[in-house]
């Protein structure tokens, strides 16, 4: 090929490229976000106890039925290490004042039977005030100064202020740690601004299981010297009542406390609505504790102990739940398939309903 039609040949392939339509830019594929698929799973501790009260150990998952609203789960046991986040309220009202030496010796008794490894424990004393004692600490020598410290207040018992303070407190923790709230105190509340269906929802709401060792009133009234009514006080015989009702135990202790069966039909509407005549029953009740009560110093060392053992021998049963569009209250049933045995766990949740 000779020059002359080698140019030639360039010039035309110019001229045709030249008047080719350009190509469409094509824009970059935007990238798409990664789906999350979210898995909420449900988390049950449960405690086994046999006839006589012993916790249970060495049980697994293929021992237990779970149900949730009336359906049958599947099971595993989450054997993963939970720290202990804990609260413990105690009451310094007036009449407390001869045992309150007591409770002061048993801030020992948490470090190693009750928090275990890495956990951490508040300290709240309650009157008509809540106090803090210590905020969250592990250490084992200002849990014990935080017991000695606590001081005889005045003659209320704000239980229910002294359990949501308490609540509170805890909902600020790590998700991943268990948190628990113990009450040291008599069965009644007297004056608090704060009600059973406030403690009670935000404890649901926040995983939070509530033991109580509950204060003698026998105890109380034998070891304290009676003392005038305080003069802002208004005492049950002077409250109104309804037209027709006549004043009796019942009712004044009803003014004082209020009929909680209201409030336990309300907030869970599947389970059965109940009379409960204190604060300690309910909360524990509903979320998977207990209650121990003791006359002596032996017994309230004793009450702590257990506590700690049902804390550190749960099973925490977790599953997936295979009914997520049932939106509201998740009514829990926990079966132990070996005769003799008693389970103890919280009786249900709430929950969303996730879209189809």
């Amino acid at each position: 090929m000779s020059i002359r039609n080698l140019i030639a040949g360039v010039l035309i392939a110019g001229v045709l490229l030249a008047q080719e339509p350009a190509k469409p830019t094509v824009p970059e594929e935007i990238p798409k976000s990664d789906i999350v698929v979210e898995y909420n799973f449900v988390t049950a501790p449960v405690v086994v106890h046999d006839a006589r009260g012993n916790v249970v150990t060495g049980l697994n998952p293929l021992d237990f039925e779970l149900y949730d609203n009336g359906k049958l789960q599947k099971i595993t046991e989450d054997a993963t290490t939970h720290p202990i986040s804990m609260v413990v309220a105690v009451q310094s009202s007036a009449n407390m004042e001869k045992l309150l030496p007591g409770i002061r010796k048993i801030g020992s008794l948490f470090s190693g039977l009750v928090l275990g490894e890495n956990g951490e424990m508040a300290v709240l004393s309650f009157d008509h005030r809540v106090q803090t004692m210590t905020e969250f600490t592990s250490d084992p020598n200002k849990i014990s100064d935080a017991f000695k410290n606590i001081k005889i207040g005045s003659t209320p018992n704000h239980v229910n202020d002294a359990a949501m303070k308490g609540v509170n407190m805890l909902r600020t923790r790590d998700k991943a740690r268990r948190r628990v709230l113990m009450l040291i105190s008599e069965t009644r509340d007297n004056g608090s601004s704060m009600g059973v269906r406030d403690v009670l929802t935000e404890a649901e709401f926040k995983d939070i299981t509530v033991y109580a060792v509950e204060v003698s009133h026998l105890l109380t009234s034998l070891t304290t010297h009676p003392q005038a009514p305080r003069t802002t006080g208004i005492p049950p015989e002077a409250r109104h009542l309804p037209a027709g009702i006549i004043g009796t135990p019942t009712t004044d202790a009803q003014q004082n406390m209020g009929d909680y069966s209201p409030i336990i039909k309300e907030i869970f509407t599947a389970v059965k609505a109940i009379f409960i005549s204190n604060p300690q029953e309910v909360y524990t009740r509903y979320t998977g504790g207990r209650e121990y009560s003791y006359m002596t110093q032996k017994g309230l060392e004793q009450a702590i102990t257990d506590i700690g053992n049902d804390i550190h021998s749960s099973y925490l049963l977790t599953y997936l739940p295979n009914n997520p569009e049932d939106a509201g209250y998740h009514e829990i049933e926990v079966r132990i398939l070996k005769p003799g045995l008693k389970v103890t766990a919280r009786p249900g949740y709430w929950s969303a309903a996730k879209p189809q």
